[in-house]
C-alpha cells in the first residue's frame, strides 16, 4: 500500500480491535471477550486531521506457543510490525504490567520506527493514574485511553499523525484497480490460493476450517495492472453459524464480496461440488459479481478429465453457465497464473459497455428472427439502453412488461452474448413499460 501503515500490536485481549474499529469509524474487526479472535492482519484506511493512513489490526503476540494456530498469529503480527511505519503498542490498565508486555517491549525497543505506548481501559482518573506504571517498560510516554468509550483516542491520533513519515509521495492505488474476492466454503484452500498468487505468506494457511475470520485486502501490482485481493472467511449454512463470532464472519465475507469486481468461487476438486458451494455461487450471482469457478486441489483428483469435471459443474449450477472454470493447485501453483489472467479478462467484461445504437441493432435482429407472443399479444421492444456496468445492466422498454417471459429474456441475453461474449459476468436485463404504452 502507498499510504503509511500504522500497526496496533500487543498481547491478546487488550482491546486492539476495539481501537481499530473506532479509528476507521466502522465495525470491521471482530470484537469479543474471547482472546485470539483476530488471527490475520486486517487493513483499513483511516484519516485524521486531513492525513490519510492505513490501520493494521493484528492478532495478539504470543511467544513460545506450541499451538500451531497461535504461533501463526504471532508470525502475522510480526509481519505487520515489520512493514508498519508507526507502531501502536497497546497494554491493559486494568491488569497492569504483564510479563508478556515486557517481552513485547524488549522487541519493540529495537525497532527503528516510532512506537506509541497506549494504556487501554483507562476509563477514569484512577485508571489513568494506574497507567503510569507502564513507564517501567522503557518505551517512552504512556497515553491512557478508553478505546471503547473514546477517552483519549483523539490525543493518540494526534501523536500518530505527527509520527507518520512525510506525505510528499503518498499516492493511493487507482480507483480502477481490479478487486478480486476469494470466496468459498471453509477449508477449500482460499488462503492458500491467495498466498500462491502473491508468492508470499500473507494470510494464515491452516487445515482448520474458519481460520480466516476477517476479510483481508492485499494490494499488489502485476505489470500495468493494480489488483486488490480480498481473502474472506469461509461461508457456512446459516443454521450452522454458532455465536456472534461466526455470525460476523459470514456477514463480513458477504460484504467483502459485494465490494469486489470479481468473485473467485473456490471449490475442492477432491470433494466435488457441494451444496455449500452452490450457496456461495448464489451469493456471488445475487451480488452481481463477475464469477470464476476455481477448482482447487486438482493435483489430488485423477478420476476424470477437466472437461468432464467442468461439464458436471455446469450441469449442477446452470445459473453460472457464463462463468469460466479454472483448475488449480495452490500447493504446486499449477494454474495459478491462469486464475489471475482470467480474472482480469472477466473484470474487463464486467465493466464493458455497448453503444446504444449497437445494442438496439442486436435486439431488433433478435426480435426479427424470433418474435414472442403470449395470450394473443406480441411483445414489442421500443428502445433499449445500457444503464450501468459492474454488472452490465440493460434497460429494455417494451409495450407490456407482463409479456417478458423468462424464456424469451434468456433468448435475448444469449443473442447479446453471441456478439459480446461477456464471459464471466452476469447480464441484467430490466424490462420497463414504454411511456407511450402507459395507461
Amino acid at each position: 500500500m502507498d499510504k503509511p501503515l500504522v500497526a496496533i500490536v500487543g498481547r491478546t485481549n487488550v482491546g486492539k480491535s476495539t481501537l481499530f474499529n473506532r479509528v476507521i469509524g466502522r465495525r470491521m474487526a471482530i470484537v469479543e471477550d474471547t482472546p485470539g479472535i483476530t488471527r490475520d492482519r486486517l487493513y483499513a484506511e483511516a484519516e485524521w486531521n486531513g492525513r490519510e493512513f492505513v490501520m493494521i489490526d493484528t492478532g495478539g503476540l504470543l511467544f513460545n506457543e506450541q499451538d500451531p494456530i497461535k504461533s501463526e498469529v504471532t508470525i502475522q503480527a510480526q509481519v505487520a510490525l515489520d512493514e508498519a511505519d508507526v507502531v501502536v503498542f497497546m497494554v491493559d490498565s486494568v491488569s497492569g504490567v504483564n510479563p508478556l508486555d515486557e517481552e513485547i517491549a524488549d522487541r519493540l525497543r529495537g525497532a527503528r520506527k516510532p512506537v506509541i505506548l497506549v494504556a487501554n481501559k483507562s476509563d477514569n482518573a484512577q485508571r489513568e493514574q494506574d497507567s503510569l506504571e507502564f513507564h517501567a517498560l522503557g518505551i517512552g510516554d504512556v497515553y491512557p485511553i478508553s478505546a471503547l468509550g473514546g477517552r483519549g483516542v483523539a490525543d493518540v491520533l494526534d501523536v500518530i499523525v505527527q509520527s507518520l513519515p512525510s506525505a510528499d509521495a503518498e499516492p493511493s492505488y487507482p480507483e480502477d484497480a481490479v478487486k478480486i474476492a476469494i470466496i468459498g466454503r471453509p477449508n477449500v484452500g482460499k488462503s492458500s490460493l491467495l498466498n500462491a498468487i502473491l508468492g508470499e505468506k500473507r494470510a494464515i494457511v491452516s487445515d482448520i476450517p474458519g481460520t480466516t475470520r476477517d476479510a483481508i485486502d492485499t494490494v499488489y501490482k502485476r505489470d500495468d495492472d493494480t489488483i486488490v485481493l480480498i481473502d474472506t472467511a469461509g461461508m457456512r449454512r446459516s443454521g450452522k453459524v454458532q455465536g456472534s463470532v461466526e455470525y460476523y464472519t459470514v456477514l463480513r465475507a458477504l460484504r467483502a464480496m459485494e465490494r469486489a469486481d470479481v468473485a473467485l468461487i473456490v471449490i475442492d476438486a477432491f470433494e466435488g461440488l457441494c451444496d455449500g458451494d452452490k450457496r456461495v455461487a448464489g451469493f456471488a450471482l445475487e451480488a452481481g459479481r463477475a464469477c470464476i469457478i476455481v477448482v482447487n486441489k486438482w493435483d489430488l483428483c485423477d478420476q476424470q478429465t477437466m472437461r468432464e469435471f467442468a461439464d458436471k459443474i455446469r450441469s449442477q449450477v446452470p445459473f453460472l453457465d457464463f462463468a469460466p472454470v479454472v483448475f488449480t493447485s495452490a500447493l504446486t501453483k499449477m494454474g495459478v497464473p491462469a486464475v489471475v489472467d482470467t480474472a482480469l479478462e472477466v473484470a474487463s467484461n464486467h465493466s464493458m459497455r455497448i453503444a446504444t445504437s449497437e445494442l438496439n441493432r442486436i435486439l431488433q435482429e433478435a426480435i426479427d428472427a424470433h418474435t414472442f407472443t403470449r395470450k394473443g399479444r406480441e411483445l414489442k421492444v421500443r428502445y433499449a439502453a445500457m444503464a450501468d456496468v459492474k454488472p452490465p445492466t440493460i434497460v429494455i422498454f417494451v409495450n407490456d412488461t407482463d409479456l417478458a417471459h423468462f424464456s424469451y429474456v434468456r433468448y435475448l441475453e444469449n443473442r447479446i452474448r453471441k456478439e459480446y461474449s461477456y464471459e464471466g459476468t452476469p447480464l441484467r436485463l430490466i424490462f420497463k413499460r414504454a411511456k407511450k404504452e402507459r395507461k
